[in-house]
């Protein structure tokens, strides 16, 4: 069973996944009413994206703090390279960092987002990604996933990532591949895939991957932002390059979009499995997954009502 069933109410009849707005034209809509996803080139500066680069670096080096954020590294490489950017693969949850958080407040950012949320706009989820070189291991290949199978929130439909490039992504560096308009269908079951040893924590993939939907790559010139559904079956290749490739992301949501109870559907073994992490990590007795989302969210524009 599953709660993704979408509910959005439909605006002039024949969009379901976009709000009436100025902004998008009618072909803009009509791509991601029937795709799932917008491309809109140059749309972050370069001097924003050096300061995110910069302000990255200093995490990995350990310069600053941000309270909450998860640093994802490549144990292995430790030894060689210590503390620096080498190693890490992620930066998660770093909306307690005001300069990376500057992401989630970019005005030509949150323009686009509300065509998909309305104008009370949560962000839920931060990620700075930075792929490193990986071609013989596969550690850092993301399987095909839906993100609404990370999230404990509905509708659907009113939850819209933004995935900014920070230099270009193409396929040989492990950009971006997406099954366009497998957001009309339900969530799937996820968990992890059977690759002994290439699995990183919390990457799930789809567990009945359908290999006849036609995949496109999303390749992208830094500052170029890709917006997309939570259904969206999507993920990325391996780095075959000797750099890194960085991204930086959000997912935004209406702050009307309300909390649902996973109990009994596919997502019920994730919320174990984040419960287990997030009470190692602070020593906590009792966790809830809704308290680990109440924590991660932030307001970034109009007025917070129930997430």
């Amino acid at each position: 069973p599953t709660s993704a069933q979408l509910s959005a109410v439909p605006h002039s009849g024949r969009f379901r996944y976009t709000l009436d707005n100025n902004l998008l034209t009618t072909e803009q809509r009509q791509f991601y009413e029937d795709n799932g996803y917008l491309l809109i080139k140059k749309l972050v500066s370069d001097e924003d994206i050096e300061r995110f680069r910069k302000e990255f670096t200093r995490i990995c080096k350990r310069e600053v703090k941000p309270p909450g954020v998860m640093i994802m590294k490549h144990e292995s490489l430790k030894s060689q390279f210590g503390q620096s950017e080498n190693v890490v693969n992620k930066v998660q949850d770093f909306q307690e960092d005001e300069e990376l958080f500057r992401y989630c407040t970019l005005p030509e950012v949150l323009k686009y987002v509300e065509c998909f949320t309305g104008p009370n706009i949560m962000a839920m989820h931060t990620m700075l990604i930075n792929k490193l070189p990986d071609s013989d291991q596969q550690t850092f290949l993301h399987p095909m996933h839906q993100d609404l199978h990370y999230f404990p929130f509905r509708p659907a439909s009113r939850i819209v990532c933004a995935w900014t490039a920070m230099e270009r992504a193409h396929e040989d560096n492990g950009c971006l591949v997406v099954q366009p308009g497998t957001h009309k269908t339900t969530l799937k079951p996820h968990d992890y895939p059977q690759w002994e040893g290439k699995t990183n924590k919390l990457f799930h993939g789809l567990l009945d991957e359908d290999e006849k939907i036609p995949k496109v790559h999303l390749v992208m010139e830094k500052g170029d932002t890709v917006f997309f559904h939570p259904l969206l079956i999507h993920g990325s290749g391996i780095n075959r390059t000797s750099g890194f490739r960085k991204s930086i992301s959000c997912h935004f949501a209406s702050s009307e979009c309300h909390y649902i109870d996973v109990k009994n559907t596919t997502q019920e073994h994730l919320e174990k499995e984040l419960e287990e992490m997030v009470r190692k990590k602070y020593n906590a007795t009792s966790v809830e997954l809704k308290d680990i989302w109440n924590f991660r969210a932030r307001l970034v524009q109009g007025e917070r009502i129930n997430l």
